[in-house]
């Protein structure tokens, strides 16, 4: 039996980090992957792919938008091509995570499912491996409702959806979160008449109200939405996929080619055979773990998807980092989610930190909002992309508690906010910064400045010079 310091189930973001790490710190580390290739779901069917056809979708749909500089676009597109451009990227990427670089790294790389047999022994295909440490990444998988009629009609996931060789005339979308919105806009840029169908009442269920209500309006003009509805059964009729929807109280039929279900996701823990290792899950099957991310059975982590935190590439390799020097080092530290920001890449992208501003009232502090419609920016003016604003909302004395936005590369250019909040400093610092002009950062260091404006006309400090005033005349 292989005998191995640490032990990594999975090789997406998250084991890959864990591999790696543990590696270059000399650690003896087996990696399994149940797949042929490394790189998990974020690499063959989620950031990677979804991301390259959002940024062809959006150049699809700059193109016809020409027409009113005296350009004209004719012709569809041509989805083969489209998906080739995916496979490229992929190809790309693939080449960090291929399993010779990892071998060359010194880790044992296993291709095949692996499952426990005991708390330190892992099975993968018919070799048992010893861990002292064993790590678990393995994911999650998309959730499919239990709708009558869709499994026999047939359906798209973000796992199949770019495999598509046509570009479907018509598609329905079934769940409104980020996934669903992404590739429903995306479709829509290249040509899809395309419903979003969510039994929630409002889209954007987690981001700022004000972030949710415009972004919603900004949506509708694209895509056809249907909030607190549900899709009762779908038949095949003519060729054609009939949804039944039902919406308000009322039932009616949704006639598409394709569709795409992206309701949710679910944890990868059914094949590991966690009971013969006592390691235990939560109702929804995600591993438990504490803030060492250590599950119950000590010498066990999880990170990733799988144990049900936040379903980010970025999240996975932040909690890959901190197991190496848990599980490797023998350190305690423990994992924080304070600092953590997420996009939605919708068009614009969506950009979210820390909490909203009815999260921090509700929370009874004592706040400030300062925000600027991007309208004021000079820079989204001359892209003729003014539709979406920044906000940020601080304490009294100006540190940073959240931070949302609406705008063309939001992800990139509120990154400042996102180390100011992570390494403490107010919001004022940033108006401090010299910011390149014209450039989309710019929208940043206005809403920085406001705080200024505020603390030196409108607080302490002006009521000083108002009382000097005074008393000298």
């Amino acid at each position: 039996m292989k005998k191995y310091d640490l032990i990594v189930i999975g090789g997406g973001a998250g084991g890959l980090t864990v591999a790696a790490g543990a590696a270059s710190l000399g650690g003896k580390v087996a990696l399994i992957e149940k797949n042929d290739l490394l790189g998990g779901d974020c690499l063959h069917y989620g950031c990677v792919p979804s991301k390259t056809l959002i940024e062809t979708a959006n150049r699809v749909h700059a193109a016809r938008s020409l027409v009113g500089l005296g350009l004209q676009t004719s012709g569809a597109v041509d989805m083969k091509a489209v998906m080739d451009r995916v496979r490229e990227s992929i190809s790309h990427i693939q080449e960090h995570d291929d399993v010779e670089r990892f071998r060359k790294l010194g880790v044992d790389v296993f291709l095949g499912p692996g499952s426990f047999q005991s708390p330190h022994e892992v099975r993968v295909n018919d070799e048992v491996l010893y861990g002292k440490k064993i790590v678990v990444s393995t994911g999650s998988r998309p959730f499919v409702p239990e709708v009558e009629g869709l499994k026999e009609c047939g359906f798209l996931t973000n796992e199949s959806i770019f495999s598509l060789h046509e570009l479907p005339q018509k598609l329905a979308v079934i769940g409104g979160g980020p996934v669903g919105l992404e590739l429903a806009q995306a479709m829509s840029r290249l040509g899809s008449e395309t419903t979003v169908i969510d039994s929630s009442p409002t889209l954007f269920g987690k981001e700022d109200k004000e972030i949710r209500h415009a972004m919603t309006k900004l949506l509708e003009k694209e895509l056809t939405i249907l909030t607190e509805a549900s899709v009762e059964k779908v038949e095949m009729r003519d060729g054609k996929k009939i949804l039944f929807v039902k919406s308000a109280g009322v039932l009616s039929e949704l006639p598409v080619d394709e569709i795409l279900v992206a309701s949710g996701r679910i944890p990868n823990t059914g094949s590991l055979e966690l009971e013969k290792a006592g390691v235990l899950t939560d109702i929804r099957g995600y591993i438990t773990v504490n803030e060492r991310l250590e599950t119950n059975v000590s010498h066990i982590y999880a990170v990733g998807d799988v144990n049900g935190a936040f379903p980010f590439t970025h999240v996975a390799g932040m909690e890959g980092k901190l197991v190496v020097q848990n599980a490797l080092l023998g350190l305690r530290r423990k994992v924080s989610y304070d600092h953590v920001p997420w996009v939605i890449y919708t068009s614009p992208e969506v950009f979210h930190l820390g909490v909203t501003e009815e999260e921090a009232r509700g929370q009874g502090n004592d706040i400030r909002v300062f925000r600027v419609p991007l309208s004021n920016v000079d820079r989204f003016v001359a892209d003729h992309q003014t539709e979406g604003l920044v906000k940020v909302i601080t304490d009294k004395k100006g540190h940073i508690l959240g931070a949302h936005a609406i705008g063309q590369h939001a992800g990139d250019f509120m990154q400042e906010v996102a180390a100011a909040k992570q390494f403490n400093k107010k919001i004022g610092a940033l108006s401090n910064v010299i910011h390149p002009y014209p450039s989309h950062s710019a929208a940043v260091q206005q809403t920085a400045d406001l705080y200024w404006r505020e603390t030196l006309f409108e607080g302490r400090i002006q009521r000083m010079l108002e009382t000097y005033v005074r008393w000298k005349w």
